[in-house]
């Protein structure tokens, strides 16, 4: 448009336009190569812009917010030249820290905290060139509680719907970022994802076979009337004495987790839902059926490298044979490719097409199943032994690693028990895995062993402890 308005001038209005390279009148003949110069200007222009575009994108997708950085944080300066990262300010990080944790509390409302921000705890923006340095704003406390960045993803463009994992070191929790939210009385900035819960995608109905989903609730009790509403995207106040979540001093949340048939498969399906907590409980009792000592474990271990040991002799006694057999195949293979091709058969007398293509066939199949024996035998105990070393320790551990884990660890230890993972009657049945069975029905016989040996720490009773699981047919059995 500027341009188009340049040239009409010039046309129109006889103007005289002198740039350091030669000058353009309204007569004279290079008033032509204005249009091509303009023309390459705007491409410059556009191809710049897309370029940019580009490597926004690109530095997003490596989990770095292409833009300035938030309050707490600050970009790095001295990295590499289109390699710039974000890191904490170590100022202004544990302010806004600070601030959060007030907020978490529900006992301050975001003006109190920003008042404590600015004048007790000095809070100042950054300084840059002649901007900086002053407090921070009302409107931007109350971005900061709704922004996810803090608690670790971001998007970009604004308004895109594209989302990404941020590579910075988070401020706060998701859960400690939803808590949030409900104290604000607002739904928030959108995330990337819809919520994920650790056992959603894993069981099923056991009445009518649909998957089993979950859904989050949250419930406000305003502490001066004593009212108690869920706060849902229009809920955003007391219902009683209509005062808005975000200004209620303190209030108690409630906070639940839902696990429900999806009733896709049968909308008048009976089953009630259940709440995380009691599912827990019951995974928990389950994984309680399954776990061993440490002591049995490493006699388990132990017992198994000795019989590796003692089966050493045999495998490698089997591995000479089937080398001498496969050795011997290869050899007949060879022995009959040179009496096809040879003289002597070049009218097939000795050995005819037919022939030729059945025998070696066989000889093939004989020879890939040789193959197959060699490498497997090779490697079959010694495999079977770290895969059994893997369930002792998970027996072991499981249920440690399931009370203290976060929601990607229960629900890899939920998964791992064993299959056809059902919830009816809100009780949870799982096939365990074969090795979990085997550990289960023999933990009893464990148990019953040890009371006869106490006091355990004892070196004589744990030879004598490891002597009898050594000899126990039940233990044996698997």
């Amino acid at each position: 448009m500027d341009g188009g308005a340049i040239i009409w001038a010039l046309k129109q209005n006889g103007i005289e336009i002198v740039t350091p390279s030669q000058t353009y009148k309204q007569e004279s003949e290079n008033a032509f190569m204005m249009y091509v110069e303009f023309g390459m200007a705007q491409k410059v222009i556009d191809d710049l812009s897309r370029n940019v575009k580009r490597g926004l994108k690109q530095k997003a997708e490596k989990g770095w917010l292409p833009s300035g950085a938030k309050p707490g944080y600050m970009n790095d300066k001295y990295a590499e030249k289109g390699n710039k990262t974000v890191k904490k300010d170590p100022k202004r990080f544990p302010l806004i820290r600070k601030a959060w944790d007030l907020m978490l509390t529900g006992a301050y409302t975001p003006p109190q905290i920003l008042e404590k921000l600015n004048n007790e705890w000095g809070y100042r923006t950054p300084k840059h060139r002649r901007i900086g340095g002053k407090p921070m704003s009302r409107s931007m406390i109350y971005k900061i509680f709704t922004d996810p960045f803090y608690y670790g993803e971001f998007e970009y463009p604004e308004g895109s719907g594209n989302w990404f994992k941020g590579k910075h070191e988070p401020t706060i929790t998701k859960e400690e970022f939803d808590r949030v939210q409900m104290l604000l009385g607002r739904k928030g900035s959108p995330r990337s994802r819809t919520k994920e819960f650790p056992y959603t995608g894993t069981m099923r109905c056991g009445e009518c076979g649909a998957m089993i989903t979950a859904e989050e609730r949250w419930q406000i009790i305003f502490p001066e009337c004593k009212t108690k509403f869920h706060k849902g995207k229009l809920t955003i106040k007391c219902l009683n004495c209509s005062i808005s979540i975000e200004n209620m001093v303190n209030p108690t949340l409630l906070h639940y987790i839902y696990y429900h048939c999806t009733k896709s498969k049968n909308p008048n399906c009976t089953q009630g839902s259940i709440q995380a907590k009691d599912l827990e409980k019951q995974i928990d009792s389950l994984l309680s059926k399954i776990q061993i000592s440490e002591k049995f474990r490493d006699w388990a271990v132990k017992y198994l490298n000795e019989l590796n040991e003692e089966e050493v002799e045999d495998r490698n006694a089997v591995l000479t044979s089937l080398e001498e057999a496969y050795d011997d195949v290869v050899k007949r293979i060879d022995n009959l490719v040179r009496l096809k091709i040879s003289p002597q058969n070049t009218d097939g007398n000795l050995l005819s097409d037919e022939e030729f293509k059945s025998q070696k066939e066989a000889l093939i199949r004989e020879k890939a199943s040789l193959e197959e024996k060699l490498n497997d035998t090779g490697n079959r105990i010694s495999k079977w032994i770290e895969l059994s070393e893997k369930t002792f320790d998970f027996a072991c551990h499981a249920r440690y690693w399931f009370a203290n884990g976060d929601m990607t660890t229960k629900r890899q230890i939920f998964q791992s028990l064993g299959s056809n993972l059902t919830l009816k009657d809100k009780i949870v049945r799982i096939e365990l895995a074969k090795p979990l069975e085997w550990i289960e029905e023999t933990k009893d016989e464990v148990v019953e062993i040890r009371p006869e040996f106490e006091p355990e720490e004892k070196f004589e009773n744990m030879l004598q402890l490891e002597a009898y699981y050594s000899q126990n047919p039940t233990l044996l059995l698997g």
